[in-house]
């Protein structure tokens, strides 16, 4: 009899996690750039898209690095996919609450 081959989800919840870690970064940047300018005009990678094109681009690198991390950390691993699940969808609401111009705009000058 064959012995069954069980795959690690290790991969799979980086994958995961990453996301979420992403999107909870795009959602501070957005919110530090408008509470505080230095930050917005740092950002401001592309004058005619403005801060935009920053936050974006550091949301970009904060997920493939975290992706990296985690894929490094976890790859030959069973992990508990469901607080990794859990964990990941409480970052993409909050990333997603501080993309909401009622939220950012609260925090600005």
């Amino acid at each position: 009899m064959a012995k069954k081959e069980t795959l690690n989800n290790g991969p799979a919840a980086a994958a995961i996690l990453a996301s979420g870690i992403g999107s909870l970064a795009l959602g501070l940047f957005t919110t530090l750039a408008q509470a505080i300018p230095s930050v917005g005009s740092t950002l401001n990678l592309y004058d005619p898209v403005g801060p935009l094109s920053g936050k974006t681009t550091v949301a970009v690198v904060v997920w493939l690095v975290a992706w990296a991390f985690f894929h490094g950390l976890w790859k030959n691993q069973q992990v508990d996919f469901a607080k990794v699940f859990v964990a990941a969808l409480i970052m993409i609401a909050l990333g997603l609450l501080g993309t909401f111009p009622l939220f950012f705009e609260a925090f600005g000058n």
